[in-house]
């Protein structure tokens, strides 16, 4: 499983992005590098430009990406893929998230239940063209909690 590296920062401007945005899906890009590790140093929202359920679907706008990518190349980061929540939903990417997906990319799924945060997974589409999830890991918080519990319950 792949690693994604998500500084405090970034996370704290996804989840008030997700949370002040419910209950419509929040969208937003997100940097940083990805030489050895995947790490996330930025994250940036944008309007949800969907005319009608935006309570279920979001879209960026082109300019809005190509005011990602020119962000990224005028601050030296990497645009590492776009954010996303679901309302009342699952992390889990929909059949439209796949359908939306770029190769390369790390799409960071928000679950919102009742205005809070309820989880925040990411993922990546894999050779076969399907997501797999990444393992995100918060900087300031290195911890692989499920191997410590593993190695705490035997």
């Amino acid at each position: 499983m792949s690693e994604l590296i998500l500084t405090e920062d970034a996370r704290k401007v996804i989840i008030k992005d997700a949370e002040s945005t419910y209950p419509h899906e929040c969208c937003g890009f997100f940097y940083g590098s990805d030489d050895d590790k995947r790490i996330v140093t930025e994250a940036i929202p944008v309007v949800n430009t969907k005319e009608e359920n935006r309570e279920r679907r979001f879209e960026i706008s082109s300019i809005d990406y190509m005011k990602a990518e020119q962000y990224a190349d005028e601050n030296g980061l990497t645009l590492l893929g776009v954010y996303h929540s679901h309302p009342e939903h699952a992390a889990i990417p929909s059949e439209h998230d796949l359908r939306q997906a770029l190769p390369y990319f790390s799409y960071i799924i928000v679950s919102v239940k009742k205005a809070k945060t309820a989880a925040v997974l990411s993922w990546k589409l894999n050779d076969q063209g399907r997501f797999e999830e990444e393992k995100v890991i918060n900087q300031n918080n290195p911890f692989d909690v499920d191997a410590l519990l593993s190695n705490f319950n035997q």
